[in-house]
């Protein structure tokens, strides 16, 4: 066995038998990790209310050596709650559609500067969001720099075909990943048409720290069009409807499918 003892995010929780909870968490040394905590809806020493929605927390996870057998979670520590995020519905909604985003995207048994990144995001997110009020032009902003996060960085600045500067008459081509430029729009179907301001604001979204996000005020245009640009990009991505995207929507006045 190995053990594990890190800082985590608790993603996702199901209760498991009687007594148990299976936990998606997600860590900067090994990305997702589901573990098992054995007897945690009856220990109050081991699990003393740490294992819900957000919870930024120090866990110690023992894991059998080169198996696929699940993880232990042995302890759970509370680092913070993030409090406010339970205050605001809007705020709510948004970080979990971020975490379900996470859990649904997120490697499992990953290492490295990638999963430090996109731990270091999940957890500065959670932080910022907890002082905002999510309206739509947050939600794209976040969303953006969550599939950035997971390495899903989509191509701003120059097209994805040929690699020339985009021009005027701009498009974003969601197979391939990024803009293409008007010359190459035209052997294309399902190009999805897009201003250069709006292009600008994105990549400034991808600049910025996520604490500056809310600075970035787009003009309505910018939000239309980055809604679209944003949905295509991530239905083809993530492949459906995530469980907490329709609260989502209803939370921020958006149209429900």
């Amino acid at each position: 066995m190995s053990r594990l003892v890190s800082e985590a995010l608790l993603l996702r929780a199901v209760d498991f038998g009687e007594s148990d909870r299976i936990v998606h968490l997600l860590t900067p040394e090994t990305g997702r990790l589901t573990a098992i905590a054995k007897g945690a809806r009856r220990s109050v020493k081991r699990f003393p209310g740490t294992l819900d929605l957000f919870n930024h927390l120090r866990v110690s996870v023992s894991r059998r050596r080169g198996g696929r057998a699940m993880a232990f979670l042995e302890r759970a520590v509370l680092i913070s709650p993030f409090l406010e995020l339970r205050a605001v519905p809007t705020r709510y909604a948004l970080a979990s559609y971020l975490l379900e985003l996470m859990d649904r995207m997120a490697p499992e048994g990953g290492a490295g500067p990638d999963t430090q990144r996109l731990f270091s995001f999940a957890l500065s997110s959670l932080s910022a969001l907890e002082g905002m009020a999510p309206d739509l032009r947050i939600r794209l902003l976040f969303e953006l720099r969550a599939l950035d996060a997971l390495g899903l960085r989509p191509e701003l600045r120059h097209c994805v075909r040929c690699g020339a500067e985009p021009g005027v008459r701009a498009g974003f081509y969601v197979a391939d990943g990024g803009v293409v430029c008007s010359s190459c729009t035209v052997r294309l179907e399902g190009v999805l048409p897009v201003h250069l301001g709006t292009l600008r604001v994105l990549q400034q979204a991808l600049d910025y720290d996520v604490d500056r996000l809310e600075r970035l005020v787009p003009g309505a245009q910018a939000v239309v069009e980055a809604r679209n640009l944003l949905f295509r990009f991530q239905r083809f991505h993530v492949g459906l409807e995530l469980r907490s995207e329709r609260f989502l929507d209803e939370s921020l006045g958006e149209p429900v499918a």
